[in-house]
């Protein structure tokens, strides 16, 4: 996970449960005024132009930024804006449709109220297609001068050609069998796409243009409407993966270039289809967009995954990755200009990178004027119907000095922030009975609960002195009692996860008010048994989801290969000459169409499952390592060193899961710090995280963690052996025998291959003890590189 976050210039909700695809994004100077504007177009057919402008931090975008809304009434495929309309060459808006191409003039009418100006789009030219479209390009296709011709690719493999108004002639790509992406470099006068089989292809234009039948025949309007011109392949590039998308670069300081994105590499090749370079990628991208670098002979890509990443490479050199809150559909990059004040420096422009998203659009980096002090107001909702497992936040500021827009070194700022317990939870009434009860013991007598919480006691009721309830938003409620004898604290619900929150607001209020009257000897301790078999189904369920997940993976992969078995026979009979009975090939592709859709629906419930299991595991494991360091008198650093153990992982995922990385980092502390003998220490680590077949090794190494610590041992990063003390803690955990402990689990590792678990230990350590503070005169590829 990247330690950036993307941040927000400007960002805008689009509809509801609307849905985007790589083609529905367009930046261009749409009603020929000089400045870019924003066009989305989405499967629902609106079609929205935004005119972009920055809002003070907390203020909703105006609702001058939005020049048009438009509902079309077929879904948008994809817009594109050029010069498509013969006798001017100003821009105009192309919207392809299913069955349909649609040009529009954007223009304005200068408003006489305070409304403003008003915009309009007008039907210029349209063109009915006999196939349904899948995508399309445009350029100055034979090199015609101050004009765009239009191409559009069907979902049976022809390529449909418009000279503006009129339609020219369309052609068969061979061995057709599914569309790829397409688009058009002007530099060869070329159309290039990738193939169902793997193939990187290019087609001259005017190849394709002089291309004939291949039996010489007259065509009639049927065979017009079932056959089409053949065309041979210019040349060809066997890339072994699918293609998501092509762009062709051309920059005065840049080798004209090819760039392909794959399922797992980028490409970019020169203009007769040699490979310049190849990136292979980890992860599953995206969306892509090559754009001008400021170092002469390279060319600079922004990269979106379906991890919520954005990278930025020159060439095959990562530069810079930023988190994002969504995963991107489709990234362009635009000059916006906007005047800012600079102090002895004029206006200056800001460049930004626009990121379409399943429901917003953002706008990131943007430059503010030195010396002004800004306020930023944020919204914080309950996501999903559960509580969240933690309230605490980190903001971080990154920032430029003036003389940064060139060769500045950019700075950064750090501040944790704590949301009030009162944004997920509210009072009610106690409950006398619960499945979990919890009790804290302190070394001062009880505090009034009208005293430590009262945004939630009532002080007109006495009985809340002793006896405070709370609902979270999501149901559940939890009890918090205060003892009227001794000096303890008990907590009740009858979700173990529930009690997190509020444990963790009781010690803090408590901590809180005796530190007001300078009590520097208050402590709380924990004398009770653990939870671990309620922590352990917690556990179980958590990885019974990600079992199912596999699971459902296999089942979508099976039907993906069945479901495309039948497209190809039914392809084939389709474009037979001589049609064969189908055979009921089109009921069996239906009903497996219906099988994927029912499966993927599955598979994103189970998603929503694994990932409110995660939520309360997380819960769950706060308060277990709490009771903990509780139980045990633990420092800070050993607290945080079990947090590194426990807590690695900020999301779950199916090739990195919570169990192996928690199994592994435990078993690593079962191997140094709390090992009895030096055997253990020889014990070798497994080289690679994979997911176990079941939790009883995880739940085994944790029972004995917790019986090691019970005889004394103490967390420490220390390679050394300590010594462990026999001394006996009251309470704990339900006791289980060592020897049979030590006989069933076991400790598998290799000590190289955990080095990265003991580096990630020791960097959460450091984190406690330096401030961000200190990265302020790091350069940004200093600050990547470590």
């Amino acid at each position: 996970m990247s330690l950036f976050k993307a941040r927000d210039w400007w960002s805008t909700v689009l509809g509801e449960k609307e849905e985007f695809d790589q083609g529905c994004l367009c930046v261009a100077d749409v009603d020929n005024s000089g400045q870019d504007k924003i066009i989305v177009g989405s499967y629902m057919g609106y079609l929205r132009i935004f005119n972009p402008h920055p809002v003070k931090p907390g203020d909703e975008v105006q609702a001058e930024d939005l020049l048009l809304e438009v509902q079309l009434r077929e879904p948008i495929l994809q817009v594109e804006v050029g010069k498509f309309v013969s006798g001017t060459e100003g821009l105009h808006l192309a919207v392809l449709h299913c069955r349909r191409l649609c040009v529009y003039a954007v223009s304005e009418t200068l408003g006489n109220v305070e409304h403003g100006n008003q915009y309009q789009i007008k039907l210029m030219y349209e063109h009915h297609l006999q196939r349904t479209a899948c995508n399309m390009t445009y350029g100055p296709f034979g090199g015609v001068k101050g004009r765009d011709l239009i191409c559009i690719q069907s979902m049976d493999g022809m390529l449909m050609l418009f000279e503006q108004e009129s339609y020219a002639f369309g052609r068969f790509l061979p061995g057709f069998l599914l569309p790829g992406p397409l688009t058009y470099s002007s530099r060869t006068d070329s159309f290039i796409t990738v193939s169902s089989s793997r193939q990187v292809e290019s087609y001259k234009y005017q190849v394709l243009a002089f291309a004939t039948d291949a039996d010489g025949r007259q065509e009639t309007v049927q065979q017009k409407l079932s056959s089409g011109k053949k065309l041979v392949v210019d040349w060809v590039l066997n890339i072994g993966e699918q293609a998501l998308d092509i762009c062709i670069v051309s920059f005065n300081q840049a080798v004209s270039s090819v760039f392909v994105l794959g399922e797992r590499s980028l490409f970019c090749l020169k203009d007769n289809g040699q490979i310049r370079f190849m990136k292979k990628l980890d992860y599953s991208p995206s969306c892509f967009i090559p754009y001008c670098s400021v170092k002469e002979g390279t060319i600079n890509t922004l990269v979106g995954n379906h991890s919520k990443m954005l990278y930025v490479y020159q060439d095959i050199t990562l530069k810079w990755a930023t988190q994002l809150p969504h995963v991107p559909v489709s990234v362009k990059v635009a000059n916006l200009h906007f005047s800012w004040k600079f102090p002895g420096n004029g206006n200056c422009i800001a460049f930004m990178w626009m990121l379409l998203l399943f429901d917003f659009i953002f706008c990131l980096f943007v430059f503010v004027d030195p010396g002004s002090s800004e306020t930023v107001v944020l919204s914080v909702f309950l996501k999903g119907n559960f509580p969240p497992s933690e309230l605490e936040g980190n903001c971080v500021l990154s920032y430029d000095s003036v003389c940064s827009f060139t060769l500045g070194i950019p700075k950064f700022a750090q501040c944790k922030f704590k949301l009030p317990l009162r944004l997920v939870c509210f009072p009610a009434q106690p409950s006398k009975s619960a499945n979990h009860k919890l009790t804290i013991d302190t070394n001062k007598p009880p505090i009034s609960f009208l005293t430590i919480f009262p945004d939630f006691a009532d002080p007109s009721e006495d009985d809340q002195a002793n006896v405070l309830g709370f609902q979270f938003l999501t149901g559940s409620k939890i009890t918090l009692l205060a003892s009227k004898t001794s000096q303890r604290y008990r907590i009740q619900s009858d979700q173990l996860e529930d009690l997190w929150l509020i444990t963790k607001e009781l010690t803090l209020r408590l901590e809180e008010h005796f530190k007001k009257q300078n009590c520097k000897d208050f402590a709380c301790t924990f004398s009770g048994s653990v939870p671990l078999q309620e922590y352990f189904e917690l556990i179980d369920r958590h990885f019974e989801l990600r079992l199912n997940a596999e699971k459902f993976q296999e089942l979508l992969s099976e039907r993906a290969i069945q479901f495309r078995a039948i497209e190809r026979r039914l392809l084939t009979r389709f474009k037979d000459k001589t049609p064969a009975p189908l055979q009921h090939l089109d009921t069996l592709l239906e009903g497996t169409f219906r099988e994927v859709i029912a499966l993927a629906d599955a598979a994103e419930e189970n998603q929503a499952n694994v990932f409110q299991a995660f939520t309360k595991l997380k819960s769950a494991t706060h308060l277990v390592i709490m009771l903990i360091g509780l139980w045990q008198k633990l420092n800070a650093d050993q607290v945080a060193i079990m947090e590194a153990t426990f807590l690695p992982l900020a999301e779950d995922t199916q090739e990195l899961g919570w169990e192996e990385t928690v199994d592994s980092a435990i078993s690593f502390l079962l191997r140094t710090c709390l090992s009895k003998s030096s055997k253990e220490q020889a014990l070798s680590l497994s080289s690679q995280l994979s997911m176990p077949k079941d939790t009883s090794r995880l739940k085994k190494n944790i029972s004995l963690f917790c019986d090691r610590l019970a005889k004394g041992g103490r967390l420490s990063l220390s390679t050394e052996t300590p010594t462990q003390q026999a001394t006996v803690v009251p309470g704990g955990c339900a006791t289980i025998p060592e020897s049979d402990l030590e006989e069933r689990a076991v400790v598998p590792g290799s000590t190289a291959a955990f080095s990265h678990h003991k580096h990630l230990l020791q960097l959460r350590i450091s984190k406690l003890k330096k401030s961000i503070f200190e990265l302020n005169n790091f350069t940004v590829e200093k600050f990547c590189a470590t």
